[in-house]
């Protein structure tokens, strides 16, 4: 008489793995082996955060690189490179405060020791370059509050108030172009194919290599700044609007076309309000981009600005005033895409992508 299946293979379901069998291939008894849980993936389909999460990443995104920083400053084993004098002794070149190599230093201290004399003392040291977290805090604080100590130097609200009016008119004329030409382009085969080979063509020529052409032309004051702005941002402007006009919907232009809307009032009517928040954010991000020519910019010409500011801190070699400098920029420009981030939430409230 036959011996009847398992229930489970009765009933099609499939039999639990099971380990080899005996090496003697006899009808020893098989070991179960457990199935291995399936192993999740860290990448797949995104989905939102959590606000704590959110807020967690974004903290530990600026205090990851804060805390390596304070490191190299603080911990004496790591790096620091020189030996900061802290008392020169007998030795006549050496003086307070001066940072000398580690191999130098050491070459003194023998001398000294085998002179007899008086041996030089001091402390680990990185270069000049890289001031401390506190002493870059602190002249953040007094660049701000008080008056720079340099005669010929201008304070640095002064310089961060001209450079953000730089910004702004160069900006502000990249767009009065820029926006209007590219949801034409967007919106108009023919005119696309008249004018983007050659802003292609332009796009990729850098935006300081007509910074003499610039000065020739506008003279050497704020003109060729402005225009520097410009140039580096309008092109990009115009092919960034034109694709983001190209993806706007085709049922949502037929039908107004079939209700006769033609021409400017279609762009006006239907076009324009389609693309409104995707153009929001397009003019957020080239905000940022024109940020990134503005120091390349008031190079041009005279000084001023917030490079000037960097550059005279610099040939002083007060680098915690250029750190102090740049990350004013840095702030300034991180509280201006927040504010423009939240102004659009209240704006375009039905779109998802700003919420």
């Amino acid at each position: 008489m036959g011996v009847a299946p398992p229930a489970s293979a009765a009933v099609g379901h499939p039999t639990t793995p099971t380990s080899n069998s005996s090496p003697q291939g006899g009808g020893g008894a098989r070991v179960s082996s457990p199935i291995s849980p399936r192993r999740r993936s860290w990448v797949g389909v995104a989905r939102p955060l959590s606000p704590r999460r959110r807020t967690t990443l974004a903290i530990l995104s600026f205090l990851i690189p804060l805390l390596a920083w304070a490191a190299v400053s603080y911990v004496p084993f790591l790096w620091h490179p020189l030996v900061e004098v802290t008392e020169p002794g007998d030795i006549a070149w050496m003086e307070p405060g001066m940072r000398v190599p580690k191999a130098a230093f050491a070459e003194e201290v023998a001398s000294a020791k085998t002179a007899g004399t008086a041996e030089p003392a001091g402390r680990p040291a990185n270069p000049v370059y890289l001031p401390a977290p506190h002493e870059v805090a602190t002249a953040f604080w007094t660049s701000l509050t008080a008056q720079p100590t340099q005669r010929d130097a201008i304070r640095l609200p002064l310089s961060l108030w001209h450079s953000i009016q730089i910004i702004a008119f160069g900006f502000l004329l990249s767009s009065l172009i820029g926006v209007p030409l590219g949801i034409l382009c967007g919106a108009q085969p023919t005119l696309a194919r008249l004018t983007e080979p050659v802003i292609e063509f332009v796009r990729y020529m850098p935006a300081p290599a007509f910074g003499a052409l610039m000065v020739a032309i506008l003279g050497i004051y704020d003109g060729p700044k402005i225009a520097i702005i410009v140039i580096g941002t309008f092109f990009q402007q115009v092919l960034v609007i034109a694709n983001t006009t190209r993806r706007i919907e085709p049922l949502l232009i037929e039908a107004a076309l079939t209700l006769g809307a033609r021409n400017l009032r279609l762009i006006r009517r239907v076009i324009v309000p389609a693309m409104l928040p995707q153009l929001y954010r397009d003019q957020r991000i080239l905000l940022g981009w024109a940020w990134t020519y503005l120091i390349v910019a008031e190079l041009i010409g005279t000084s001023s600005g917030i490079t000037f500011f960097i550059t005279q801190q610099a040939r002083y070699q007060h680098f915690d005033n250029v750190y102090a400098a740049i990350l004013i920029i840095g702030l300034v420009g991180s509280i201006t895409d927040l504010a423009l981030a939240w102004l659009g939430r209240r704006l375009f409230p039905y779109d998802r992508s700003e919420a």
